[in-house]
């Protein structure tokens, strides 16, 4: 992941500079990936009770910062819908403030928004909470806040402040200069040449000394700056890899400073999402023509290996998700150059895509995949755009050849689904699924809490199970078995695509004990 750092002026003065130190603790802002890669929004659909809503949560600019929280309800009979904001665990998830009553949309009655401040770095959650005629009921989304970077400086205020610092310094050297050349005359009496000559001479040593100020200035300025950057502005750990002669993928979590200084808001531990310590994505590039997930078992602390599977040679992207203690995510970020290799068939919960490479034609789609086994993926969308930073309900349908919805569909990895999705330039990856783009770990975090009596998630009867079993679309609710089938046949993923694009989405689902994997390709305005 490449930290991008904003420089307004080589030559704005230094006082301005001081300046902009003090408000640096305030201008940060979190750039687009936490817990995926340039993809800073979250998404969720689930239960609130009895009502059906989807969640967009626009993570805010600045850390402390506001977010903007948008809440669709399914239901035309909600009636009021709040929000409040805690962290997941610690002392800060005990004690929330009042909830926040959303505006109800006067065109779109079934839409409520609102914006809250996220004061801090950290693992949060958004708690929601929904009434209407058949009573109140609360749902929690998880939303990780983290500073990325630093406010760039426009060019208009950075012409400005070059301006004014010419003008600063033209002044003191005429002042320097004046006080020099005319302090010690009479009122009236002219400057010989020699008090020119030693005008000249103290303008010029003023010129020297406010020369070397601003440059000290500018280099304490920027190791500050850099110091403090360290502290708040989020990066994640280093990911180091190696291939072992007998084909086991070797990797290694870097210490990370960020995680380490924040262990009542973040922690440093890991836990598992999905029964897995550490999801890994290798991606065969520049194609993307080869799709790997696979599990890599922990050897020690943050050390891992994996037997690879059989794969052909290639340079591969590689993005490996984990999740701390406090539910907070991390997605590390590497590249390994990787010769034939034979490797151990894959097994369990791993699987394997092969697919064409990306198309030249940015503008071209693609609604259905082919599966190996004969079957078919169909993405169910209408005809028109997809539009970047608009929640979207992406819809995939799993059918046998004939044409019938599969019969045979099974959880995995606790799940109706799991969606990966990446730019072509691999600016953005996102592993999402039905519920949204929060890890499950996470998740089953925050809906816990709402046992806990933070937000009464009570439904119409006053019990709050049928709430908390409804919550997790994707893991409780869509698993629920319908008649004649195991699972549904059709998974739906929330997901916002962060900016224009060509997009390679990789739909994974388990039929008759095997994964199986569509691969889709979009173009997103």
């Amino acid at each position: 992941m490449t930290k991008r750092r904003h420089i307004a002026s080589p030559s704005a003065a230094f006082l301005l500079k001081v300046f902009l130190l003090i408000a640096l603790g305030t201008l940060v802002f979190t750039a687009p990936c936490l817990a995926h890669v340039g993809s800073p929004d979250v998404y969720f659909q689930g239960q609130a009770g009895p009502y059906p809503i989807t969640v967009t949560v626009r993570t805010p600019g600045v850390i402390p910062g506001i977010a903007v929280i948008e809440v669709r309800a399914a239901d035309a009979t909600v009636q009021q819908v709040h929000a409040v904001p805690l962290y997941i665990l610690g002392p800060g998830s005990k004690f929330p403030p009042v909830p926040d009553l959303l505006t109800r949309s006067k065109d779109d009655p079934q839409f409520f928004s609102g914006s809250m401040w996220l004061m801090s770095s950290g693992s949060w959650q958004i708690q929601i909470t929904a009434d209407g005629p058949q009573g109140s009921g609360a749902t929690s989304v998880p939303v990780t806040a983290a500073a990325r970077g630093t406010l760039p400086m426009t060019k208009a205020l950075a012409g400005l402040l070059v301006l004014l610092t010419i003008l600063i310094v033209v002044a003191l050297i005429c002042i320097f200069g004046a006080a020099r050349r005319e302090g010690s005359l009479e009122p009236g009496q002219a400057p010989g040449p020699r008090n020119l000559r030693r005008a000249r001479m103290v303008m010029a040593i003023t010129a020297v000394v406010l020369a070397l100020a601003l440059a000290g200035g500018n280099l304490w300025w920027d190791q500050t700056a850099s110091a403090h950057a360290s502290r708040m502005i989020y990066a994640a750990p280093a990911l180091q890899l190696s291939l072992l002669p007998n084909s086991t993928l070797q990797l290694h979590i870097g210490d990370n400073k960020w995680h380490s200084s924040r262990p009542d808001a973040v922690n440093t531990e890991l836990i598992p999402d999905h029964g897995y310590l550490m999801h890994l994505f290798l991606i065969r590039t520049p194609g993307m023509d080869r799709f790997y997930h696979l599990h890599p078992r922990q050897t020690a602390g943050f050390d891992f290996v994996d037997d690879l599977p059989p794969l052909p040679a290639g340079h591969y992207q590689v993005f490996a998700d984990i999740v701390r203690s406090s539910g907070f995510p991390d997605t590390m970020v590497s590249e390994i150059d990787l010769p034939d290799i034979s490797g151990k068939p894959l097994a369990g919960d791993d699987s394997e895509t092969i697919a064409p490479p990306l198309p030249n034609d940015t503008g071209k789609s693609s609604s259905s995949a082919t599966l190996p086994d004969g079957d078919r993926m169909v993405w169910e969308r209408d005809a028109s755009p997809l539009v970047a930073n608009r929640l979207l309900l992406l819809q995939y349908r799993l059918e046998s050849p004939d044409g019938k919805p599969a019969t045979d569909v099974e959880p995995f990895l606790g799940m109706a689904g799991h969606m990966e999705i990446v730019r072509s330039d691999r600016s953005v990856f996102a592993h999402i699924h039905p519920d949204g783009t929060a890890s499950m770990a996470a998740l089953s975090m925050a809906q816990q809490s709402l046992s806990l009596g933070k937000v009464s998630p009570a439904g119409p009867s006053g019990s709050d199970s049928s709430s908390m079993a409804m919550s997790m679309s994707g893991s409780m609710a869509m698993s629920a078995p319908v008649p004649g089938n195991s699972m549904p046949a059709t998974v739906t993923f929330p997901y916002g695509f962060p900016k224009p694009g060509a997009y390679r989405l990789f739909v994974q689902m388990k039929h008759s004990g095997h994964i199986v994997t569509g691969v889709f390709d979009c173009d997103v305005q």
